[in-house]
């Protein structure tokens, strides 16, 4: 059985797809996920993900069947879904979208035995994007392996010491990602950093290539400065070797969680937490607004000596 996983979300979300595709590939024989290019890297890091999929960026939809960016957008995309021939398909929408455009690009694309998301309205309340995925993936017959516990998961990462050095140490990720707005304020960030080095900590701060200016002042002359120097593998190498991650970008927070460490989450409550927070490992929430350096010391010490 050849399956298709559709994940049309940022590296944040797709990772949160993770426990449903492996319910999944508990059956199928081959499993291909489709997302946008944002998280094509995380793809790249779940477990039973045989090949990946780019939709490229599109225009915004109105939530109508007609899938974003047009027909002549797809054009390439369509011909590829109908030359692998999919026996199965899963829409597995974020909080907030509608599955619809992406139930609609696979009818053109000729993949009929579709499920998908309902709308929130539809959801359980309070049931987060992972819960949900396996709500869908067990409606079309995909339970998960025996023992899976269906916690986030990624594969094993290479070894990480030679960037990080050796001994514990704290991350901090000051940047916001691709989608999630304004940043924690860096003044803020640093102030953070040099509170965690002076109660003892070793602080190593990580950020994307377009973030090294970021990384370099919140590092201060006190912390690893690691901006740019990470790809996925690595990244995810490097958090899971902390014993905390401070975090203000979805991607880092369920990377974080992927891999089983704690995380002290900076991201906006919009949507709430429990849709989207990180899930099944020690957390603490603290978003953007009015948070202070000391908030997050605090929250790293709590997590540190739970």
């Amino acid at each position: 059985m050849k399956a298709l996983v559709v994940r049309l979300d940022g590296f944040g979300g797709v990772l949160l797809a993770g426990p449903a595709v492996r319910a999944v590939a508990a059956r199928a024989d081959h499993v291909t996920m489709l997302c946008e290019p944002g998280g094509a890297p995380a793809a790249g890091l779940l477990p039973h993900v045989d090949a990946v999929l780019v939709r490229e960026a599109a225009a915004e939809s109105d939530g109508a069947a007609e899938p974003p960016g047009g027909q002549d957008g797809d054009d390439a995309l369509l011909r590829r879904l109908r030359a692998e021939a999919f026996d199965v398909a899963l829409v597995l929408a974020p909080y907030g979208q509608s599955p619809l455009p992406a139930v609609g690009l696979l009818r053109r694309a000729q993949v009929f035995r579709t499920g998908a998301d309902g709308l929130d309205s539809e959801r359980p309340p309070g049931r987060h994007d992972v819960e949900a995925a396996l709500d869908t993936a067990a409606a079309m017959g995909f339970a998960p392996r025996a023992g899976d516990d269906g916690r986030l998961r990624v594969l094993p990462p290479p070894d990480t010491v030679g960037l990080t050095g050796n001994g514990p140490y704290v991350v901090v990720h000051p940047g916001a990602g691709s989608s999630d707005g304004a940043a924690w304020a860096p003044d803020r960030c640093a102030e953070a950093v040099a509170l965690l080095v002076d109660a003892g900590h070793r602080v190593v701060v990580t950020g994307g290539p377009q973030e090294t200016a970021l990384t370099r002042y919140v590092s201060g002359s006190t912390a690893v400065d690691l901006g740019g120097r990470t790809d996925a593998r690595r990244l995810s190498g490097v958090l899971r070797a902390a014993d905390v991650v401070v975090a203000g970008a979805c991607g880092a927070v369920h990377l974080a969680a992927a891999n089983g460490t704690p995380v002290v989450s900076l991201v906006p409550p919009v949507p709430p937490p429990e849709h989207r927070g990180p899930y099944r490992v020690p957390a603490v929430l603290l978003g953007r607004d009015d948070v202070t350096a000391q908030d997050v010391a605090s929250a790293v010490r709590k997590l540190v000596n739970a």
